[in-house]
């Protein structure tokens, strides 16, 4: 259970969260009111593209268990978070809507994995990267020439990577490219940054445990039931792996920032190697 100053420090950053999110782009020279696709006007979009915001942020979640104490929507305000920052600090960037429906498990062999666990959405591999290229095409028909596909769940990746691989290869003669940011998940150091604070594979976990328990208190401590939080998640079907109740918002700041810093300079390497 969360202690009373760490109780302060979740109201704090709900209120940072809620500012942030809905930050107009005036400073970044965009005459915008959101870096989110959905939250803007078709002529804004169409004016914000002739301007040179034309790269565009595609993140991917997932509808997914995350045990007793976290809810199932968990990567989808995680990634949401994270990508309007790194929208914002690349300056020419918006966010597109978040892929919620991907590859969980088999509806028809639901006992293994996160399917075993009620509210779980499933999607065939082949479904959500088709899904990926026509989310793309579509984007690249209006005038975004960098579309960068982030993943915040371990299952996103290779279809993400495939469809990237699959389109700019079509399109090597035109301006639209595809670049598939895999640090943001699988190389962005947090892991290793936690484990020289104190913690252990054990502590930290597979899922549900400190790393994304912390990142989610940080992004909106409303998706935790904090009178839920135990170590494992209280038992051995719970779903979860490692121990929440090492999560802090302060951790969850610094991951964030970590994967926000790795898809950067990912996004960066990708687009000065055209």
């Amino acid at each position: 259970m969360i202690r009373p100053n760490q109780l302060l420090r979740v109201v704090l950053a709900l209120i940072i969260v809620t500012v942030f999110a809905h930050e107009p782009l005036e400073g970044q020279g965009l005459d915008l009111p959101s870096v989110f696709l959905e939250e803007l006007t078709w002529t804004e979009v169409r004016d914000a593209i002739d301007s040179g915001t034309t790269t565009i942020i595609i993140p991917t979640a997932g509808t997914e268990q995350n045990g007793p104490h976290m809810v199932l929507g968990k990567h989808k305000f995680i990634v949401n978070y994270a990508s309007a920052m790194i929208a914002r600090e690349l300056g020419n960037a918006l966010v597109a809507p978040v892929v919620t429906y991907v590859p969980e498990g088999d509806v028809n062999n639901p006992t293994r994995g996160h399917m075993s666990k009620a509210g779980t959405i499933t999607f065939p591999e082949e479904f959500y990267m088709k899904l990926l290229e026509y989310a793309a095409r579509s984007l690249a028909v209006h005038g975004f020439t960098d579309i960068v596909m982030i993943g915040d769940s371990g299952g996103n990746q290779r279809g993400m990577q495939q469809v990237a691989e699959m389109l700019n290869e079509e399109w090597a003669s035109d301006d639209a490219r595809v670049h598939f940011v895999g640090d943001y998940y699988g190389n962005n150091g947090f892991r290793d940054w936690l484990i020289e604070q104190g913690e252990t594979s054990e502590t930290i976990g597979g899922h549900a445990g400190i790393s994304d328990t912390s990142q989610l208190l940080a992004v909106d401590p409303r998706h935790i039931r904090t009178d839920r939080l135990a170590p494992g998640g209280g038992g051995p079907d719970s779903g979860v792996s490692g121990d929440p109740t090492r999560a802090s918002v302060e951790r969850g700041v610094r991951g964030i920032q970590f994967k926000v810093d790795a898809a950067l300079n990912q996004i960066r390497e990708l687009m000065e190697s055209r």
